[in-house]
């Protein structure tokens, strides 16, 4: 799915004018009945941003608001036990993997006639991919809180040292196993490997290359997949060639992708625009760059057609607890940090490019001495897809990564067959979770 979209004409016009972006009001500050919100989040390399925007909300509106960092397995269960009878935080973030669960069984806000009443918030101005994912039944229960792209992260330093040319705009999957090969056979001795991907990187990682070769994890209507097709197939043994030239599963399985980049073992990964400031921050992040996601010439023709590079985007979403003992200071939160002004600033403190279409360019020049504007410019340089996802997301996501899903072809990736056949399992893995759902 391509869910690009363009950004409404007086958002358009107001930021090409150069016009003053207004704070959104603090609504009804006198009748907040609460003197601190609790805010939940799993990201530190973004709290130090977000405080200061909330911060700011809290010298208006009189209340504290405290975020709290909870790493991700912790996050979703605290927030289960909390919706099991505990207490939820008052805001915090919502994900495509489990928000359908949430709305549904109404422990979510309903906010819609918040923003009937909010000048300050236009769904029409936010990626629609984002908006829909965010509501259950005509009803919003979270507003955008940021979108994101995926680019290619190389170490210049290893390309230099085994003499590989960088990688380009112009690089097909073909160029990144070559290049990875080089690397890899050259690096044998040393310990360094061309490129590293684990079966979990799925959003930052292997779903894109099955979108290139036109295949769809799952399809549009969220009701099925063709991840068993001829082309996801074909996406997939590309996958499968490059495993051959990469680090080994074990290796990743026990390090990770970025400790395995940032210890200089490894030249290349994928990986998304959350994750820059881990890199940005590293000892050696002066050998790093950025380059656009490779593409897929899927006709021969030597250039990059439309539908032959993808990059998936996802988009967190600000919630409040149905049960929040403030709604109004929680509603007025979640307004601040997602109209424009604060949209705004997030990107500018590279915090994270915005929910809202067309004010994430300042992101690409938040990160001194590194050029990470490929993750803005594949807003328009790559077909944009949303994360695949459906009611239960975690059910068939999990299963993939399993034995009897593609674990097995990516712990052996010397056998094409049998990553053929992992594509016929997770056909089958996918249909039938989607049919239980």
């Amino acid at each position: 799915m391509n869910a690009k979209k363009v950004l409404t004409a007086t958002l358009t016009a107001s930021m090409a004018m150069g016009m003053v972006i207004a704070a959104p009001a603090v609504a009804n500050a006198s009748e907040f009945t609460t003197s601190e919100l609790q805010v939940n989040i799993w990201d530190n390399n973004q709290l130090a941003g977000l405080q200061q925007i909330a911060d700011e909300w809290s010298e208006t509106s009189g209340v504290k608001v405290t975020i709290n960092v909870v790493d991700w397995d912790n996050y979703w269960t605290l927030l289960e036990a909390g919706a099991s009878g505990g207490q939820m935080p008052d805001v915090f973030w919502t994900h495509s993997n489990t928000a359908q669960m949430y709305m549904e069984n109404d422990l979510l806000l309903n906010l819609d006639d918040y923003i009937a009443n909010d000048d300050a918030i236009d769904l029409s101005n936010y990626y629609e991919g984002i908006v829909e994912l965010y509501n259950s039944d005509g009803v919003q229960y979270a507003l955008p809180k940021d979108h994101d792209t995926i680019a290619l992260l190389y170490n210049k330093a290893i390309f230099d040292k085994y003499g590989v040319d960088y990688p380009t705009d112009d690089w097909t999957w073909e160029d990144v196993r070559d290049a990875a090969a080089k690397i890899t056979e050259a690096g044998k001795d040393d310990g360094v490997y061309g490129y590293a991907i684990n079966t979990s990187n799925n959003q930052d990682g292997w779903y894109n290359i099955v979108y290139d070769y036109g295949a769809q994890v799952i399809t549009d209507d969220h009701k099925g997949t063709t991840i068993g097709s001829d082309e996801g197939k074909a996406g997939m043994e590309m996958m499968r060639q490059i495993l051959e030239v990469a680090a080994p599963q074990a290796t990743v399985a026990e390090t990770g992708t970025d400790s395995l980049f940032n210890s200089g073992v490894v030249g290349m990964i994928t990986q998304g625009s959350w994750m820059i400031n881990n890199f940005y921050t590293a000892e050696n992040h002066e050998d790093y760059a950025w380059a656009l996601m490779p593409y897929a010439d899927v006709n021969g023709n030597g250039q990059c057609d439309k539908g032959e590079r993808y990059s998936a985007y996802n988009g967190l979403g600000w919630a409040a607890a149905a049960n929040t003992a403030d709604p109004a200071a929680a509603y007025s939160l979640i307004s601040y940090f997602c109209a424009e002004k604060g949209q705004l600033e997030q990107a500018e403190l590279g915090v994270t490019m915005a929910g809202m279409i067309g004010v994430s360019d300042a992101f690409a020049n938040a990160f001194d001495g590194m050029d990470v504007s490929p993750f803005t410019r594949a807003e328009e340089e790559c077909e944009l897809y949303f994360r695949p996802y459906t009611r239960n997301t975690p059910v068939w996501e999990d299963a993939l990564q399993q034995a009897g899903g593609f674990l097995d072809a990516w712990q052996d990736p010397s056998d094409p067959a049998l990553m053929a056949t992992a594509c016929d399992n997770a056909q089958a893995i996918i249909e039938n979770a989607i049919a239980a759902e």
